[in-house]
């Protein structure tokens, strides 16, 4: 595995070794060992999740502010732009994102670890996005801030108007959310 940091260094993109031949590929998606050397950290992964999406649709950005949940993401059919957002008021990077495209074709996954809000806009007809977590969904302490709030500025690539939940319609500004300390 390779691994990239990002422009926030607790982000890391990772990209599995894929052994391939005209048969098709093989790559080891999650490996407890190797990942602890790459984030520098045993990760004890709880849940795993799985969502399919239609184009443009827009899911986040998702975080909670109890049980905070470090994740990786990665996508098996189609492509999305992933958003992270460091909420960590003590960060020298606090209120900074990174956006990635995940794909299929391109295998790479995506640490985030706690005290970061999550989100991704579908760009392919269709996506499956997977993700392990390292704590329970709990939605008494989900908390979503507005995908479109101007402090933040995150271009996601749009086409069209995004297709939101009603419950991302009603996510906070950023300057408003409930944040980590």
């Amino acid at each position: 595995m390779k691994v990239a940091q990002t422009k926030i260094p607790d982000l890391l993109i990772i990209e599995p070794q894929i052994f391939g031949d005209d048969r098709g590929f093989f790559f080891e998606s999650f490996n407890r060992q190797k990942f602890a050397e790459l984030v520098g950290r045993d990760v004890d992964f709880v849940q795993d999740n799985h969502s399919r999406s239609v184009k443009n649709v827009l899911r986040g950005l998702h975080y909670q502010i109890q049980h905070p949940q470090g994740k990786l993401v990665r996508v098996i059919q189609g492509s999305v732009l992933d958003v992270v957002v460091d909420i960590r008021k003590n960060s020298q990077t606090f209120g900074k994102h990174v956006a990635v495209e995940l794909s299929a074709e391109n295998k790479q996954m995506f640490w985030i670890p706690e005290g970061f809000a999550h989100g991704f806009v579908v760009l392919s007809e269709t996506a499956d996005f997977l993700y392990k977590t390292t704590d329970y969904w709990f939605p008494e302490h989900e908390r979503c801030i507005r995908w479109d709030d101007p402090t933040l500025g995150v271009d996601w690539k749009l086409e069209a108007k995004p297709a939101i939940s009603a419950k991302d319609a009603l996510g906070k500004n950023f300057t408003d959310a409930e944040l980590f300390l």
